[in-house]
């Protein structure tokens, strides 16, 4: 029995390689098996919910990181309580906004020197009177937002051009700051509104041609943006008292879903709590720096947009942007978030962009032309075996063999020269496809944040992981998971099924409702008979969407 079992371990050389190559081929699968980018047992509770909840709702959500008896962060820095105060004063590096090579302690100047020459030639007064802004996004916007709030002159803004002329008439500004190409539609509708005999202010960026001035009525005084900086730089800097967090410095004005016209009215602490949100959609590992460049679609007229543009002021980052943006055109124009637009940043001399605030159709276009160039390449199948495969692990790189081999190319092609320093997609303003993230991830390999925006809150409501790779599709839901609820947001959601959540264990059904420190308070220009809880006894404000939490603490929008 012995002898036999001997002759069945008997070894050569050939054995003993082929049981190296095998023990070796182990251990390298073990040792170089990708690791999750974040520990699966963070992705499992992403919010911290209430024990209780009361009945018809669901309990209440906090992100997790905040946790239910934490602070919401009200500021991104400790010395920041106003609009002014997010530029920082010690910081003196220049960049680029839009076209414009600057550093703070100029952007500062120009602010002081618009808001004197401001008072001085626009007859406006602290604490009373307002300040309609018909611009488009430009750095004379930042200006004139920062002179106007640091004198508390209330702002108003508009979320779409075909609201201007129902703003005029229901909140008749005692100032206009636009482009010099909007001026003649301005003038006709004051003349047709029977306004002409009030006196008028309105400040232009640009130079009106000569008709247009000359048919500007004796009782509306047109000043050009240059004379009023210019003037301001020649006089003492006027000092106002300083504004409280709680002051309302803007009104942004929207059209809800049902076509009432509603506004959204935003403190100084509103935006500084914003502003700490859109931080906060970066892990630490990736946090914004100078050396950052950010483009956004959404328009600084928006609170959102306002957000994501005073992060880049106070991380001193450059900063533009997209076409699609833009709100008032000279002719007919409608903007088209895709592929050309993405690309639209290219009009400004600004560096290759790092972090991309993109709204769904220009990631939903971007990734079919990506993925369209990487598979003219013979290797794309063995690559996307192995970059799913990876995914699938929780494991996300731009740097492995088939970025180099496939995909580097194929985003070079589509994207251009900003392809290899992108580092970040964040995506809110619309319904992501939940079909689309995995093969988005594929395509750009970097981290994506699904978020969700509303015009009443200055910063996300809800935003998913940026390390999050789990692929979480709901059969019968084509939206993509939104994550949970912004680092200062709480959430609920109302109108639930308790016996549903009760006795058969489904996920809290209902419409979404949020409150923190960066909702703002709605002002509403007409009766509205539509039915939204609001909840205002508690602070709480209705979206008027239905959405579900997941038991890992994520959200899910079911329409949008």
């Amino acid at each position: 029995m012995a002898s036999l079992l001997s002759d069945y371990l008997v070894t050569d050389d050939t054995t003993i390689l082929l049981g190296l190559i095998a023990a070796t081929v182990f251990l390298l699968n073990n040792l170089y098996k990708p690791q999750p980018l974040v520990h699966p047992i963070l992705l499992g509770r992403q919010s911290d919910v209430a024990r209780v909840r009361h009945a018809g709702e669901s309990a209440v959500y906090r992100n997790y990181g905040t946790g239910l008896m934490g602070r919401f962060p009200l500021r991104p820095g400790k010395d920041v309580h106003i609009l002014a105060d997010l530029i920082k004063p010690d910081s003196d590096a220049s960049r680029t906004l839009w076209s414009t090579k600057i550093s703070n302690p100029t952007l500062q100047d120009r602010v002081a020197a618009f808001g004197t020459g401001l008072l001085r030639l626009g007859g406006l007064e602290v604490g009373e009177s307002n300040v309609l802004l018909l611009l488009n996004d430009c750095i004379e916007f930042i200006i004139a937002d920062l002179a106007l709030a640091s004198h508390s002159i209330p702002s108003f803004t508009l979320s779409a051009s075909n609201l201007l002329a129902s703003v005029l008439d229901s909140h008749p500004p005692s100032a206009i700051i636009t482009h010099a190409s909007m001026l003649p539609q301005i003038l006709e509708l004051i003349y047709d509104s029977g306004e002409g005999g009030r006196n008028h202010t309105i400040i232009v960026v640009g130079e009106p041609s000569p008709q247009t001035m000359a048919s500007v009525a004796s009782k509306v005084n047109v000043l050009r943006w240059s004379d009023v900086e210019r003037e301001g730089v020649r006089v003492e800097k006027i000092i106002s008292p300083i504004p409280k967090p709680s002051d309302v410095f803007t009104v942004s004005f929207f059209s809800s879903e049902s076509g009432h016209i509603q506004g959204a009215q935003l403190t100084h602490e509103n935006i500084t709590a914003g502003v700490a949100a859109v931080r906060a959609l970066l892990p630490l590992s990736h946090a914004f720096s100078q050396l950052d460049t950010v483009i956004s679609a959404h328009t600084l007229s928006s609170a959102y947009g306002r957000a994501i543009a005073y992060t880049a002021i106070y991380e001193g980052t450059s900063f533009a942007t997209l076409e699609s943006s833009k709100l008032f055109h000279e002719n007919e124009y409608t903007p088209q978030a895709n592929v050309t637009d993405a690309l639209s940043f290219k009009a400004y001399t600004i560096p290759s962009p790092t972090v991309a605030f993109f709204k769904p159709d220009h990631v939903h276009t971007l990734v079919p032309e990506i993925l369209k160039e990487a598979r003219k390449s013979l290797l794309f199948p063995f690559g996307w075996r192995h970059k799913l495969a990876s995914i699938s692990e929780g494991f996300m790189t731009r740097e492995s063999l088939w970025d180099r081999l496939v995909f580097d190319a194929a985003r070079s092609k589509v994207v251009g020269n900003g392809a290899a320093s992108l580092r970040a997609v964040i995506i809110s303003g619309g319904t992501f496809a939940a079909d689309t993230v995995t093969r988005a991830r594929i395509a750009f390999s970097i981290p994506i944040v699904n978020c969700y925006s509303h015009p009443l809150v200055a910063g996300p409501v809800l935003a998913s992981h940026a390390l999050d790779l789990q692929d979480l599709a709901v059969d019968g839901i084509a939206n993509a998971h939104t994550g949970p609820p912004s680092v200062n947001v709480e959430a609920k959601l109302v109108g639930v099924d308790d016996e549903q959540v009760e006795n058969h264990g489904a996920d809290p059904v209902g419409i979404l409702m949020v409150r923190g420190p960066t909702v703002g308070r709605l002002e509403s220009m007409e009766r509205s008979y539509v039915s939204i809880p609001s909840g205002e006894d508690e602070g709480w404000v209705g979206t008027g969407l239905r959405a579900t939490a997941q038991t890992n603490g994520a959200f899910r929008l079911l329409q949008q």
